[in-house]
């Protein structure tokens, strides 16, 4: 099959995601003034506990049976492998480059949380309605990868919800403890030093206690900056930093409404006759399911539509320096790709693998996406880097556009 077919095939769905993407960034101009700061605000939360979580729960509980979760064993491997190597990564070009505090779980996160939903359940079954698509049956290709998709996005919603949720929280409120530290240390300007704006460590310490938390969101964040602070500047080991950082992610992150929604979606698949009572025109609670679906069926064009509106603000107001985002854009588009080939073609020799190429090129496509639209919703729910989140949103989804067709196209020809 030629290149330029299958590059064809690659390239639909991303200008798909574009054009809605533009249309956002339209409604929210002084012309429309359709998606303002507010609303976008407001849909987010919408979207972060109705329609995300039915999409999930539809989905899942109608494409994702018992035998598939067992067969599928490697996928969640794959994606915390995508969530290491891009967290570590991550963790270097913030020790590197130095950015501002509030950045740094902004950074780690957009270095590695891909978006493993919304764009892969738009990605593949659009490359299996493609005439040059390498994957077979049009029909059996879309469903089977629909069910990747779903699966994908679950166990994505897993890992984006409590290990990124854990480093935007983090970072939002211990830059929020020192801001008020600020506030509350008066500033001599004639005993000034290195240390007036950057703190002392012992100053830190004195904040975390001194300064409480307003939010009941933030309601423990006292003890977790006490705790980084003796972690950062004591002689501890790895484990003692990796025990503190797991307790530290409480039931309330890693249950939120997506997650909650998927495992509720995975025992409705794997239970036989809980199945059959949602599934299918026959089952006696079919319309619970098709609610359901219509409410999920909002979170791809609302969530896209946010990302394009949030890109106007990121453009007018944000400080992130060049160097981060390109940074950040090889660490996504050429670093992760390059390892994802090399882990899905080991894990193949190795025998972890179906044979179905559909499934190695999810596994491989979940190196190379830009980094996950959720992580966008953290940033406006704890009111902090909203606009650089925007910008490096706006520059990974562009770059995303050529990258990211040009990956599909290298793994098609890698698996046909």
């Amino acid at each position: 099959m030629g290149f330029w077919t299958l590059f064809e095939s690659a390239s639909m769905p991303v200008l798909q995601v574009l054009i809605i993407s533009m249309l956002g960034a339209f409604m929210a101009t002084g012309y429309c003034n359709l998606l303002n700061a507010d609303a976008r605000r407001y849909i987010n939360k919408i979207v972060f506990v109705v329609f995300t979580p039915a999409l999930m729960f539809s989905s899942l509980a109608k494409t994702v049976t018992l035998e598939d979760i067992i067969s599928w064993w490697f996928m969640p491997v794959n994606i915390g492998i995508t969530f290491l190597i891009g967290g570590i990564l991550g963790w270097i070009v913030v020790k590197i480059l130095k950015p501002e505090p509030r950045l740094k779980g902004l950074i780690i996160a957009t270095c590695s949380a891909g978006n493993l939903g919304n764009l892969l359940l738009i990605i593949v079954p659009a490359i299996c309605d493609e005439d040059g698509s390498p994957f077979g049956d049009e029909s059996t290709c879309s469903s089977v990868g629909l069910s990747y998709a779903s699966f994908s996005m679950a166990l994505g919603g897993f890992f984006i919800w409590s290990y990124t949720y854990y480093l935007v929280r983090t970072s939002a409120m211990e830059y929020k403890a020192l801001k008020e530290a600020e506030e509350y240390i008066p500033n001599n300007d004639l005993d000034a030093d290195g240390e007036t704006h950057l703190l002392s460590e012992e100053d830190q310490e004195q904040v975390a206690i001194l300064v409480p938390s307003t939010n009941p969101i933030d309601e423990d964040i006292e003890n977790q900056v006490v705790s980084g602070s003796k972690l950062d500047g004591g002689n501890v080991s790895f484990w003692d930093k990796v025990t503190s950082v797991l307790r530290q992610l409480n039931v309330k992150e890693v249950l939120a409404p997506p997650t909650i929604a998927a495992i509720v979606g995975f025992i409705f698949g794997a239970t036989t006759w809980l199945r059959k009572l949602i599934i299918g025109d026959s089952a006696p609670l079919h319309v619970i399911q098709d609610t359901v679906a219509l409410l999920g069926e909002g979170t791809i064009p609302c969530i896209t539509l946010i990302l394009g509106g949030n890109l106007t603000q990121g453009i007018r107001s944000a400080r992130i320096k060049p160097l981060v985002i390109i940074v950040v854009i090889c660490v996504r588009y050429v670093i992760m790709p390059v390892i994802g080939i090399g882990i899905v073609k080991a894990a193949g020799m190795l025998g972890f693998l179906p044979s179905y190429s559909l499934y190695r090129y999810v596994l491989m496509i979940q190196f190379t996406l830009p980094p996950a639209m959720s992580i966008g919703t953290m940033t406006q729910l704890f009111d902090v880097g909203q606009e650089e989140c925007s910008v490096l949103f706006l520059w990974t989804y562009l770059i995303a556009a050529l990258a990211l067709t040009v990956w599909s196209t290298v793994y098609m020809w890698i698996l046909s």
